[in-house]
């Protein structure tokens, strides 16, 4: 389970302090920084913009994970990579045109991701697979952190598992949504390769370091017993 990457969200950090925030879940084993961004349209919640983002990128190298929970998404990628992101994922369903949003992605610079939202169906994955770096399934409805997870997205990363082996590509498969010691290690038999966490790392009972470990080193499940 060494392999798995943890991307802890900030949605779960201490607003006040952000900046030190991302210092210290770097310096704690982070792979990642996880940012929800929100628009209070697409979701019913607000966060923080790419003058935030921003404001962020130096406190930490580690690659952002940026996840944009926005409708339209299309006239603030530029803006988002150009404050920091290195992943920039968007749901569908914010883009009139999924495949050039993320063709827009790419050639600003940044890797782009596909979000499925609980109801969304795998198929809106296959006419764009070839052009993701990330796929990020969703085990909560989106818009607030600390919900439970919902298990029947297990049969979703399942079957992302198979389409992403069939490419041959390295492509991240990551989970966000009610994340934490017990449901990690059944998103890893699954198939996942990356975990977002936000409550599990800023609100857990013991350290960052030793909650980033925790999910690390949560026991191993078998695949079948994953769903």
């Amino acid at each position: 389970m060494s392999d798995v990457l943890i991307s802890p969200s900030i949605l779960s950090a201490d607003f006040a302090a952000l900046g030190q925030a991302v210092a210290d879940v770097d310096r704690a084993g982070a792979d990642m920084i996880h940012v929800d961004v929100m628009d209070g349209h697409y979701v019913p919640n607000i966060t923080i913009g790419p003058a935030v983002v921003k404001a962020l990128r130096p406190h930490s190298a580690k690659p952002f994970d940026v996840h944009l929970m926005i409708a339209p998404a299309d006239p603030y990628l530029e803006a988002f990579v150009e404050a920091g992101a290195d992943y920039l994922s968007i749901h569908p369903d914010a883009s009139p045109h999924t495949h050039r949003s993320l063709q827009t992605i790419r050639a600003l610079g940044a890797k782009p991701g596909l979000v499925l939202n609980p109801g969304t169906p795998l198929s809106v994955v296959e006419p764009v697979i070839d052009l993701l770096d990330m796929i990020l399934v969703m085990s909560v409805n989106p818009g607030f952190g600390g919900q439970s997870f919902i298990d029947s997205q297990l049969v979703k990363i399942e079957a992302l598992r198979v389409m992403i082996d069939a490419t041959g590509r390295d492509i991240v498969l990551e989970v966000d949504g009610g994340v934490n010691p017990e449901t990690a290690p059944r998103c890893i038999a699954a198939g996942a390769s990356a975990l977002v966490a936000g409550s599990a790392v800023f609100k857990g009972a013991g350290s960052l370091s030793d909650n980033i470990a925790a999910l690390r080193s949560a026991p191993a499940v078998n695949a079948s017993a994953a769903a």
